[in-house]
């Protein structure tokens, strides 16, 4: 791998940087070319794409992170890290929540997020939609 950064490092600096909102810092780990897809299966491809579908979701996110694997990929510069635990934030309405399950799958290649699929549990515990008043 080009970078000097373990794709670990890599992937919990990514995360940091994304519950932080920080669109600049969490497009710099993505790759020109990075997929992302959330539950739902809408690929998107920006740091900013991310945090707009997110903000229509929650107040605000972030995560435990319980366990981190990180194996070969198909190819000899590729790591892919499995990265997995609970999720945490509030809801748009203002309901707080926490122990959501969820697993990302990241490919790392030449120091940058190649693609990350994420999986979650959100759509089983999120609070009903409230009748407008």
């Amino acid at each position: 791998m080009a970078s000097t950064v373990s794709p670990e490092a890599l992937v919990r600096a990514y995360l940091t940087a994304s519950a932080a909102r920080d669109v600049a810092a969490a497009q710099g780990f993505l790759a020109e070319d990075a997929e992302i897809v959330f539950p739902g299966g809408a690929p998107r491809r920006t740091a900013a794409e991310i945090f707009a579908g997110s903000a229509r979701r929650y107040q605000s996110v972030d995560k435990v992170i319980e366990r981190v694997d990180v194996a070969p990929g198909t190819q000899a510069d590729e790591r892919v890290v499995y990265c997995s635990g609970t999720l945490f934030g509030v809801w748009t309405d203002g309901t707080p929540f926490e122990g959501i399950r969820f697993i990302d799958r990241f490919v790392v290649r030449d120091g940058r997020i190649q693609s990350q699929m994420v999986w979650n549990d959100t759509a089983f515990v999120r609070p009903p939609a409230r009748d407008a008043a």
